[in-house]
């Protein structure tokens, strides 16, 4: 029951038990990052001067596992007099230098806004920043509107080569954000040959990429289709449909779901439903599944106390793997 507060707070947990020394003062798992030797650490500590810019530093850090040997410094974050906001959003180790991948907001002399996503890459063992590079920069004056999300569902901390960023534009109204989805793109980078590509939108439409899950290598969507749940899978490197499977169990449009994926398997929780804003608390179930023939290897569903079943309800809005 300990662990019900988050998946992040639990991987937190985990670290600073397996290395209470360095992880002192480190509460953000996306910038932090973990294999089998290193645990490295990067985030910006910044602050607002009397005359209204930013100073920012790196807090940058590197623990190598094996002797428990630690390595932190900070180190000027560049260029820093045209940024107003950074936000880390992942940390890589690519052959030993830690990448660093930030969306920032620039400062503007006029009504206009621009946001940028930016990947920094450092020299643990100089202590320097060998480069600052840009990756997208968008600019847009209110009603327009422009976002990042990124990444794209993976697990954090882990070893990824690709990053997958969702660029979205649309406008402010009155009632609310309305997304311009012609406009609206998926964009991969991959760390090891620096490439920065458009994802093909009749492959892998923007809306499904934000709600699927990616490795790295591939990215897994879910969709509805013939009163049935599929789980398509996306070979990110090639940009092509690698597997479309069909799940051994019955799509409902209002009831709610969480898909996680490890090790060629499919977890598929189904919670509650919502029937025209109304919240049923309807007996979860766990589907397990082979990703590529589909063949269903676990199914069952929580049974609940009739004696007691009025007086409490059990709702499970989230699913982690070990």
């Amino acid at each position: 029951m300990e662990n019900l507060n988050g998946r992040q707070d639990h991987q937190i947990e985990r670290l600073i038990k397996e290395h209470r020394s360095f992880m002192r003062g480190k509460d953000s798992i996306s910038s932090l990052y973990e294999d089998d030797d290193f645990l490295a650490y990067a985030s910006v500590n910044s602050e607002i001067t009397n005359n209204g810019n930013m100073e920012a530093k790196f807090d940058i850090g590197l623990l190598e596992k094996k002797d428990e040997e630690e390595t932190s410094f900070q180190i000027e974050l560049p260029n820093q007099g045209r940024i107003m906001n950074i936000d880390v959003r992942d940390v890589q180790l690519v052959h030993s230098k830690l990448q660093v991948l930030t969306m920032n907001d620039v400062n503007s002399n006029n009504e206009k806004q621009t946001k940028e996503v930016h990947l920094y890459t450092i020299d643990v063992a100089n202590k320097k920043v060998l480069s600052d590079k840009t990756l997208v920069s968008e600019t847009f004056t209110y009603p327009n509107q422009v976002d990042f999300e990124m990444p794209t569902d993976v697990a954090p901390s882990q070893p990824n080569n690709m990053v997958l960023i969702s660029l979205i534009k649309g406008v402010n109204h009155e009632d609310g954000f309305e997304e311009k989805l012609k406009e609206s793109k998926l964009l991969s980078y991959n760390y090891e040959t620096e490439k920065l590509e458009t994802v093909k939108k009749e492959l892998l439409s923007p809306d499904m990429a934000r709600s699927g899950y990616a490795d790295g290598k591939n990215l897994y969507a879910v969709e509805m289709k013939s009163g049935k749940y599929r789980i398509k899978t996306f070979d990110l490197s090639s940009q092509t449909l690698t597997n479309d499977t069909e799940l051994d169990i019955a799509a409902n449009k209002e009831e709610q779901y969480t898909a996680a994926f490890k090790n060629g398997r499919v977890y598929f929780l189904l919670g509650n439903e919502v029937d025209q804003d109304v919240l049923t608390n309807k007996p979860a179930k766990l589907l397990i599944a082979d990703i590529k023939t589909g063949k269903t290897l676990y199914k069952g569903e929580t049974v609940i106390n009739k004696k007691n079943s009025k007086s409490f309800g059990l709702f499970i809005n989230d699913l982690e793997v070990k």
